[in-house]
C-alpha cells in the first residue's frame, strides 16, 4: 500500500505541480525547459511505474473492503467507461464533442475514475482512482481559472471558434468505441489481470 501512495504523491503531485504557474516559471527559470521536462517525464513515469507496481503488490495481498458495490455497479461502470474512451479520442479530433469538453483529457479521467469508483469498494481502488478524480478536478479548476484571467482573454479576444461539421465527431465515437470494447473485453484481463465484460471469470 505505502508504495501505491508513493506512486500516486510522486505522479499526482508532479503534474499538480505544473498548475503552480508562479513556482513552475520560477523552476523552469533555475534549471531550463528542456531540464524541467527530463525531470517533469522521469518523476511521472517513476511514479506511475510505482503505482501500477503498488497496486499489483496491494491486490497479491488481499483487498481491504471499504464497502460491497452492487452487480448493476459493474454495468453503469462498463458504460461510463464507453464515453470516457469517446471523450478521450475527441482531444485528438476537433469537433463539437471536443468543444463541449473544453478538456477532453481531464473529463475523460474524471469519467473513467468515477467509473471504477462506483465498482470497487476495496481501500486501495479509492485510494487510485479518488486520487485521479481529485485530481483532475483541480486541475479543470484551475485551467478554467487560467482561461479566465485577463492575459488569457486579451489573447482569445473573447471569440471560441465552432468547430466545423460533425465528421470528427463520428470519427471519435467510432475510434473510442472500438477501443472500449478491444481494451474491456481482450486487454483488460490481460494488462490489469481483472474481467472487465459481462460474463467473463
Amino acid at each position: 500500500m505505502l508504495i501505491l501512495i508513493l506512486g500516486l504523491v510522486l505522479f499526482l503531485g508532479m503534474h499538480a505541480f505544473s498548475m503552480a504557474r508562479a513556482k513552475r516559471a520560477s523552476v523552469i527559470g533555475n534549471v531550463g525547459e528542456s531540464r524541467y521536462k527530463l525531470i517533469y517525464t522521469g518523476v511521472s513515469l517513476l511514479g506511475l511505474v510505482l503505482i501500477a507496481y503498488g497496486f499489483h503488490l496491494y491486490r497479491q495481498s488481499g483487498y481491504i473492503e471499504v464497502w460491497n458495490p452492487p452487480v448493476w455497479t459493474r454495468h453503469l461502470s462498463l458504460v461510463l467507461t464507453l464515453l470516457a474512451f469517446i471523450v478521450l479520442a475527441s482531444a485528438y479530433l476537433p469537433g463539437h464533442i471536443r468543444a463541449k469538453a473544453k478538456h477532453p483529457m481531464l473529463l475523460a479521467v474524471k469519467i473513467w475514475a468515477t467509473a471504477h469508483l462506483l465498482a470497487n469498494g476495496d481501500l486501495g481502488s479509492i485510494l487510485l482512482f479518488g486520487g485521479f478524480l481529485a485530481w483532475a478536478v483541480v486541475a479543470r479548476i484551475s485551467a478554467k481559472r487560467r482561461a479566465l484571467s485577463p492575459t488569457a482573454v486579451a489573447a482569445q479576444h473573447g471569440v471560441v471558434a465552432a468547430p466545423a461539421g460533425w465528421r470528427n465527431d463520428a470519427i471519435a465515437v467510432v475510434v473510442g468505441l472500438a477501443a472500449w470494447f478491444v481494451f474491456g473485453k481482450y486487454l483488460h484481463p490481460i494488462l490489469i489481470g481483472v474481467a472487465a465484460w459481462p460474463g467473463q471469470a
